[in-house]
């Protein structure tokens, strides 16, 4: 028997999530049994854990939309016992049972090996919010960034801390955007050189154009604010959107588009080809400062998760929360 944090669903159509022992055959088939060293905390995972069921279908249900550790068992050639892997994405914790728990049984091809120069720990301090952060980067290299700052919205958040590093490390100066203006210190220590107030992006768009400032965009939020910043970006320029925190509604027009030649990139971390996730994970291993990966950590244990599920919802969580699912 192992731990796991279990989410029911109550005869009044609520749900309850709480730290329950489980066994081996309770878990879902799959071709790889991982014994779960590490997962994280994002937007995804306080739904699911919330009273309202957020994105579950099928209960009881063990979230953690991803996780970091060794391979137990496996009946996949490419994977053996003592194999260290890291698994982002493929809907688990949604519709697949998750990395809250001390023990997952998943697909082979929903992993990938955790790369050279990271540990399980750092994985999961990087976990799906970095993941989806460099997946961004690499979309907007693909494209040529711009001269010129960089701007990242939800830049204390989790893809947007990641990507504020990410950039700086790479030589870009970056413009971190915040609601919060007690967060500056920490953006400054993650390599922003420009605070950006919230306020000034969320204005209603009023001209489709306006002077060209931004060389690229990481775009975590959506809505008006990526429709006020996309007449902004610069003559060729790419904003790769991640996020819907702000609504998917884009009251924009084509203009920035069709006379300014901006692309739209929207980048999706769930169904990655393994290329993709291999060539991210090996760049993150390569390219993201592990100093300033550390500042951005905040630890939990399984017995923290239903509180911390409601405090990323209210936008309460700062950084990266990594879950030691054995402690």
């Amino acid at each position: 028997m192992f731990n796991a944090l279990v989410v029911k669903k109550n005869e009044d159509g609520k749900t309850n999530a709480a730290v329950e022992q489980i066994g081996l055959d309770d878990l879902p088939a799959g071709d790889v049994t991982v014994a779960v060293e590490y997962s994280t905390v994002n937007y995804k995972d306080g739904l699911c854990i919330g009273p309202g069921g957020g994105l579950v279908r099928n209960y009881p249900h063990v979230p953690g939309i991803d996780f970091a550790g060794t391979v137990e068992a496996s009946d996949d050639a490419r994977y053996k016992a003592g194999d260290k892997v890291v698994l982002t994405g493929w809907r688990v914790g949604e519709a697949h049972w998750g990395g809250y728990s001390q023990k997952a049984r998943v697909k082979a091809d929903w992993l990938v090996p955790l790369p050279s120069g990271l540990d399980t720990r750092q994985a999961m301090a990087v976990g799906t919010a970095g993941f989806t952060a460099m997946l961004a980067v690499m979309a907007l290299e693909d494209h040529g960034i711009k001269d010129g700052p960089v701007l990242v919205t939800g830049a204390a958040g989790g893809v947007g801390s990641v990507a504020t590093a990410i950039l700086a490390q790479l030589g870009h100066e970056v413009a971190a955007v915040t609601g919060r203006p007690e967060t500056a210190d920490y953006l400054t220590s993650l390599g922003a050189t420009q605070i950006v107030a919230r306020e000034e992006l969320n204005e209603t768009v009023k001209r489709p154009l306006e002077g060209e400032v931004w060389g690229g965009c990481v775009d975590a939020v959506g809505g008006e604010m990526l429709a006020r910043l996309l007449g902004q970006i610069k003559y060729g320029g790419s904003v790769a959107a991640v996020g819907l925190a702000g609504g998917a509604g884009l009251p924009a027009t084509v203009i920035p588009f069709l006379l300014r030649g901006v692309n739209l990139l929207g980048i999706d971390s769930v169904m990655q080809p393994y290329e993709n996730r291999l060539r991210a994970w090996e760049r993150i291993a390569k390219d993201l400062p592990m100093d300033k990966l550390e500042a951005m950590v905040h630890p939990a244990v399984l017995s923290d998760l239903p509180g911390l599920g409601r405090d990323i919802l209210k936008g309460q969580v700062k950084g990266r929360v990594v879950v030691d699912v054995n402690a």
